[in-house]
């Protein structure tokens, strides 16, 4: 690959992107990253991709890298490769839009296996790819602040490019598409009985020192059929949320509706928004605003917040200019469709020499999501969760030829492969946390996930 002279175009705004991204939701590699809009006014950028120039799948120790129908295969670190297959191609910046082609796609939980020894006790009932990530030489960006849309790309043939541009110019004549259906009841690994003999057994390792925090999870499973575009077009009418997107991988269909940025590179600058701490909405203005109020005073859920704060200020660090990692928001109340959130905001400056990538890399993964210390609490996990995590709990998200990178939390996310629909939900447990709440936590977070299911049945 070389660089290439980038061309832009400006294309109709149309208020609902998931509308266009239909023209090619279809196609393998095709990826969206859905800020919410029109059902949520939290978001601002969408990107629509498909046909990628280069693909980088992980299994195990091995990456197989895919360009022009050949492939080679790679035993080098993820991060890395995707790092080494995306720098040769890094034009100019586009109208200062935050993406101008580059690497989308997954990067597992599970990955953190190639940066840290981890024990082998949890069982991997799906068999996916612990990466999935494509290099994209185009792309559609919709801002809906200024409301505009663009085709941005590099390396385009004329033709090519004007048959882009005719597509995403026009919304495509609405047609009957194949209904999702869930043909199955939904399981979890984890009964009242099973969950709560892990809880206390996290509870003993924080009492022995062991930890200060630990997310526990457990994994809920169906069996389904359908059109898993159908279904996340009605999952973000249900939970629409700022850092949502929707993958068709040639191994799996990923159906994310996440609130959490994990990690944001915008022109060298990080950001990083934690989230601890949560509340469901309740119907009324008066119950609703008591959750915000319980919330917002709870000692236990900022004491929950501020440890995360730390690791990921010592995270961050690893790759940011001495002195330059602050913390300008602390305990914010951020409200979704299902949730109120306590949510920290942790930014710094990229070190002289430092990619996106190798940030990317030193964070992994995202500490809201381990508990504190990372490493033993992420032993601890493997421990106690029948089921390795896969996709859940890990990042979604853009690296661009500009070197900008926004990536989510793979929380409330589900996973779809082989006729099974799964999907994860935890939360964090201190020496403070009660069972019979963390226990209820989970189904406050599943809430929406659970009615997409129940809705299909």
């Amino acid at each position: 690959m070389t660089p290439a002279k980038q061309v832009i175009a400006a294309l109709p705004y149309f208020a609902d992107s998931a509308e266009l991204f239909s023209t090619i939701a279809q196609q393998p590699w095709s990826i969206f990253l859905d800020s919410g809009y029109p059902h949520s006014q939290q978001g601002h950028y969408d990107i629509l991709v498909t046909d990628p120039i280069c693909t980088l799948v992980t299994h195990g120790d091995i990456t197989e890298i895919t360009q022009q129908d050949s492939s080679i295969h790679s035993n080098a670190n993820p991060f890395d490769l995707v790092k080494q297959y995306l720098l040769p191609l890094c034009p100019e910046q586009a109208l200062n839009l935050p993406f101008n082609g580059g690497a989308i796609g997954y990067f597992s939980y599970d990955l953190a296996r190639r940066l840290e020894k981890l024990p082998t006790l949890a069982e991997d009932a799906e068999h996916i790819a612990e990466m999935a990530v494509g290099i994209y030489a185009w792309a559609v960006i919709v801002d809906h602040h200024q409301q505009h849309s663009y085709l941005v790309g590099h390396g385009i043939d004329s033709l090519r490019w004007q048959q882009l541009i005719d597509q995403f110019s026009q919304l495509p004549t609405q047609a009957q598409q194949d209904d999702f259906s869930v043909i199955s009841d939904i399981t979890t690994n984890m009964d009242k009985a099973s969950y709560s003999a892990a809880y206390h057994r996290v509870k003993a390792y924080l009492k022995e020192g062991d930890c200060y925090q630990v997310n526990l999870s457990q994994r809920f499973v169906a069996q389904c059929q359908g059109n898993l575009w159908t279904a996340y077009k009605r999952l973000r009418s249900l939970n629409s949320a700022p850092f949502s997107c929707y993958l068709n991988l040639p191994e799996v269909h990923i159906l994310s509706s996440s609130p959490e940025c994990f990690l944001k590179v915008s022109h060298g600058v990080v950001e990083t928004k934690p989230i601890k701490g949560t509340r469901p909405r309740k119907p009324g203005v008066i119950a609703d605003d008591a959750q915000i109020t319980h919330l917002s005073n709870s000692a236990k859920d900022k004491a929950e917040n501020v440890m995360i704060v730390d690791l990921l200020r010592n995270d961050i660090s690893k790759s940011c200019k001495k002195g330059s990692v602050k913390v300008p928001t602390l305990f914010a109340v951020e409200s979704y469709t299902t949730v109120h959130h306590l949510v920290s905001t942790i930014t710094g400056v990229l070190a002289d020499g430092q990619h996106a990538l190798d940030l990317l890399k030193s964070c992994f993964p995202g500490g809201s999501i381990t508990g504190a210390p990372k490493i033993r609490a992420m032993e601890v996990i493997e421990e106690l969760e029948p089921n390795r995590r896969g996709v859940y709990c890990g990042a979604i998200g853009y690296i661009g030829f500009n070197g900008n990178m926004d990536s989510n939390i793979a929380i409330r996310t589900l996973v779809h492969s082989n006729g099974s629909i799964r999907f994860w939900a935890g939360g964090g447990i201190v020496n403070d946390s009660v069972l019979e709440e963390e226990y209820q936590e989970c189904f406050d977070k599943a809430a929406a996930m659970l009615s997409l299911l129940r809705q299909s049945m």
